[in-house]
């Protein structure tokens, strides 16, 4: 039997339009206690409106470790006493995820793929609204896969799409499918690619991101363990996306985009290309440029940070 697609987008735009974070989730208000339990917090065994209540920024991204060093990285941008070495991992009561708070930044990683993000913004929106939180962005900062563009070009995402172009992101909940849109902050994209324009060798476009479910297969790899497709059949797929809109492809996007939409978050993905999947599918660059690769992302968004508090012009 076919599942049921229920398209949620219409009510779904009415709230987005609303200023303030909003969980909808009406089963919260009656528990006696809410245990984040990824990130070992609680709403007993921490006062998280202390903890958390001030914070504006939420960076999200893959590793653990490059979270520990944006977060070392913008304490030293915007100027925060102490040493960057006493920053400590607030969940370090468990091993899913890492996370830092410097000032009003807090940086979090997510893992790999919807799955693992997915049950960390789950976590992370409860924990803005348990902390009283509001006019909170969040970015995603991390690497990608380009389509037709140059390695270390940094992409501004306007859509997270799915395998298929289509910007929604689809949820199964108890036999049905939910449909949800993916399109992101517009007026943030473009304020992003402003600072972007006024930053020396940071190539950067707006374009369309692909998020698959997969590294390999699903996103047309000929290298992986299991194979069922020609070079051709490859490159006609990944010339389909690009005639798209697609500028890049990664594995987390489409639910970050539809999650933050849903819950009146303003939010951005920032991800810098590692490769241009049309020249191959394995990452070859040296080690020290994937490194410089890896800092565009942070560099922009701490550019972002800094003008939004006033620190610059």
């Amino acid at each position: 039997m076919a599942p049921i697609l229920m398209n949620c987008m219409g009510k779904d735009h009415e709230d987005f339009i609303k200023p303030q974070l909003h969980v909808k989730n009406p089963h919260l208000d009656s528990m006696e206690e809410d245990i984040l339990y990824h990130f070992n917090l609680g709403t007993k065994t921490h006062n998280l409106a202390d903890m958390f209540g001030d914070i504006k920024f939420v960076c999200v991204g893959g590793s653990g470790n490059r979270m520990r060093a944006f977060a070392k990285f913008m304490h030293q941008e915007l100027g925060l006493p102490g040493n960057t070495d006493e920053i400590t991992d607030i969940c370090e009561g468990t091993d899913r995820y890492s996370m830092y708070k410097v000032g009003p930044v807090l940086s979090i990683s997510h893992g790999m793929g919807v799955p693992s993000i997915s049950i960390m913004l789950h976590e992370m929106i409860k924990l803005l609204h348990h902390a009283g939180c509001h006019d909170v962005t969040l970015i995603r900062i991390g690497t990608s896969g380009g389509v037709g563009i140059p390695p270390g070009t940094v992409v501004i995402t306007d859509k997270a799409v799915d395998c298929f172009f289509r910007p929604q992101f689809e949820q199964v909940i108890l036999g049905k499918v939910f449909t949800r849109s993916t399109e992101l902050d517009v007026e943030l994209a473009e304020e992003l690619s402003h600072y972007a324009s006024e930053m020396p060798d940071l190539p950067t476009v707006i374009g369309k991101t692909m998020c698959t479910s997969d590294f390999y297969e699903g996103q047309g790899r000929l290298d992986g363990a299991l194979c069922s497709f020609s070079t051709e059949e490859k490159l006609e797929y990944l010339g389909k996306a690009y005639n798209a809109g697609v500028r890049n492809i990664e594995m987390e996007s489409t639910v970050f985009a539809a999650m933050c939409r849903l819950c009146n978050l303003k939010a951005a993905v920032v991800c810098v290309t590692l490769l241009n999947r049309f020249d191959g599918d394995q990452i070859s660059t040296p080690h020290e440029v994937l490194v410089e690769y890896q800092q565009r992302p942070q560099n922009l968004v701490a550019q972002f940070i800094k003008k939004r508090m006033g620190l610059i012009d």
